[in-house]
């Protein structure tokens, strides 16, 4: 494409064939409108010129575009400082450029077979992982996490309770004989302990859990569910200060006493925000999953 301006005439197009506009016949006598004539002129050439993209080098007999080396920075999430910057991740791009179409001219067909189906799954890892990461984020929102947790809120309470306990550990070899002499043992402490015993100085004296014996037996505060099934159970049927008869549970025999009274705390819906949107997350992938499936039809050959 080119401009060609005489006197009265502007000449524009392809080497070989011209368009010619000429400034002085019929209504184009009229001086004034030639400045216009040429500015629509200049403008038709300038959208005309960019019709092809920009080649910034070439590989043998490939062109290498503008567009192709912007992906490749948008790709490597790689930020140009200056131009010294700019030409030198360009060379190392086009030498890895270079080096890859000079290994593919050298594959025999298993082994382009093998780079092809690479490429493809790779290709269909990065389009599924990229729509759903948009798709995910417009679907699973703010107000649709604060929605789950108002309406799952026992999920996100829990009761509690701070306890006690004296354990008599049982073994998995243990013989019936001496299961049965721990058994023996357990009852003399809680008929020690009904008898008005001290919890706390018999745990330290008597009690196989050597980590919350040196504290009298307490372990602090317990979450219902959160230990054995047995313990949980027998825990939260105390009151303040109310002792359990020996009870056994796969750690061995026990006896508890509850400290304070049962309170529920419930968890904050800034604590719980990513366990929620993780479930939400997964809840819409799998149903936006079965209805893209579902809109394409499958068939093996026979």
């Amino acid at each position: 494409m080119f401009l060609m301006v005489s006197e009265n005439r502007i000449q524009t197009g392809n080497r070989g064939s011209t368009p010619v506009v000429d400034l002085n016949r019929g209504n184009m006598r009229n001086k004034s409108l030639q400045p216009v004539l040429l500015a629509v002129l200049l403008l038709l050439l300038a959208a005309g010129s960019d019709d092809k993209e920009e080649v910034i080098a070439s590989i043998g007999d490939s062109e290498v575009t503008a567009s192709e080396f912007q992906a490749y920075l948008d790709f490597k999430r790689i930020k140009i400082n200056d131009d010294q910057h700019k030409q030198s991740v360009l060379d190392q791009f086009l030498q890895r450029e270079a080096l890859s179409r000079a290994i593919e001219g050298r594959q025999d067909a298993k082994a382009k077979a093998m780079t092809a189906a690479e490429l493809a799954e790779f290709r269909r890892q990065i389009t599924i992982s990229r729509y759903f990461e948009r798709y995910l984020k417009d679907t699973v929102n703010d107000e649709k996490i604060r929605n789950y947790y108002l309406s799952n809120q026992q999920k996100y309470s829990q009761e509690k309770v701070q306890v006690a306990h004296i354990l008599l550990r049982l073994q998995r070899d243990m013989s019936e004989s001496d299961r049965k002499v721990k058994l023996t043992r357990i009852n003399e402490i809680y008929s020690k302990l009904k008898a008005g015993a001290d919890f706390a100085e018999t745990a330290r004296e008597l009690s196989e859990d050597t980590v919350s014996s040196r504290k009298g037996g307490e372990l602090g505060w317990m979450k219902k569910g959160a230990i054995d099934a047995r313990f949980s159970e027998e825990m939260f049927k105390l009151g303040k200060d109310e002792i359990s008869e020996p009870f056994e549970t796969p750690f061995g025999y026990h006896i508890i006493k509850v400290l304070t009274e049962a309170s529920t705390t419930t968890q904050s819906l800034e604590s719980v925000t990513g366990d929620i949107r993780y479930i939400l997350r997964q809840q819409a992938k799998r149903a936006h999953e079965a209805e893209l499936k579902a809109a394409l039809k499958i068939e093996k050959a026979q």
